[in-house]
C-alpha cells in the first residue's frame, strides 16, 4: 500500500508541479491532494476517522499558513531598517512562535479525542517525512530541468 501512494506522489509531481507557467494556487491544490494521500494512507484512516480528522488538521494549517505569512516579511535591504524597526520584527517574530506553538497543543488537544497519542506522534513524523519528500521531489526536477539546459 505504501508502494502506491509513493507511486502517486511521483506521478502527481512529475506531471509539471513545479512549472512556473502552473498557478500556485493548483500547485497548493495538488500537494495537498499528496499530503491527504499519504496521511491517509500511513495513519490508516477510514472513512469515518478521516471525516473526523481532516476538519481538524485543515483548521490547523489554515492558521499556522496565516502565521507563516506574519513571519516572512520581505526586505529589499535589511540594512535600512532602524533597530526599533528590528525590535519590533523580533517581538513579532516571538509572537508568532508562540502562537505557532499554541495552536499546534491545540491540534494535539483536539487529535486526542479520535486518535491515539501514537498516531500523533507518527503525524507529527510524516510532517516531516512529507516536507523532505517535496523538497526532494523539487531539486530532482529542478536538476533534471538544469542538466537538459
Amino acid at each position: 500500500m505504501k508502494k502506491i501512494v509513493l507511486i502517486l506522489f511521483v506521478i502527481l509531481f512529475s506531471s509539471n508541479m513545479m512549472s512556473q507557467k502552473e498557478d500556485k494556487d493548483a500547485q497548493r491544490e495538488r500537494i495537498k491532494a499528496l499530503k491527504v494521500a499519504f496521511f491517509t494512507q500511513e495513519l490508516n484512516l477510514n472513512d469515518k476517522l478521516a471525516e473526523k480528522f481532516w476538519p481538524i488538521y485543515n483548521e490547523y494549517e489554515t492558521k499556522r499558513r496565516e502565521l507563516h505569512k506574519r513571519e516572512h516579511i520581505e526586505f529589499e535591504n535589511i540594512e535600512c531598517i532602524n533597530e526599533a524597526k528590528a525590535n519590533d520584527l523580533l517581538d513579532e517574530f516571538l509572537t508568532v512562535e508562540s502562537e505557532e506553538y499554541k495552536i499546534k497543543k491545540q491540534l494535539f488537544r483536539e487529535l486526542k479525542q479520535i486518535i491515539s497519542a501514537k498516531d500523533i506522534i507518527k503525524l507529527h513524523k510524516l510532517e516531516d517525512e512529507f516536507h523532505k519528500k517535496l523538497i526532494k521531489e523539487y531539486r530532482s526536477k529542478r536538476d533534471r530541468k538544469d542538466s537538459s539546459e
